[in-house]
């Protein structure tokens, strides 16, 4: 699946499947597009859990990180 990930302030991060990113929460606006990415489950991918970020792309539409670390549910 083609992500597109999105720099938030700090050392957030929000990955999508909408090239706009406009699906992301507004609590870390302005988004920024970093870089489009291709994630599978069976790959490994450099700074993404690619399965945790699919399942939550899957299931919320995004999947959102703080220096790494999954908050999406704190934002549901």
């Amino acid at each position: 699946m083609l992500v597109y990930i999105f720099r938030g302030p700090g050392r957030v991060f929000g990955m999508t499947a909408d090239t706009t990113g406009s699906n992301l929460p507004t609590k870390f606006a302005p988004w920024a597009l970093f870089k489009p990415v291709e994630l599978r489950r069976d790959t490994l991918t450099p700074g993404v859990d690619s399965v945790e970020c699919l399942d939550d792309i899957e299931k919320h539409g995004f999947h959102v990180t703080d220096a790494h670390v999954r908050i999406t549910d704190q934002l549901i």
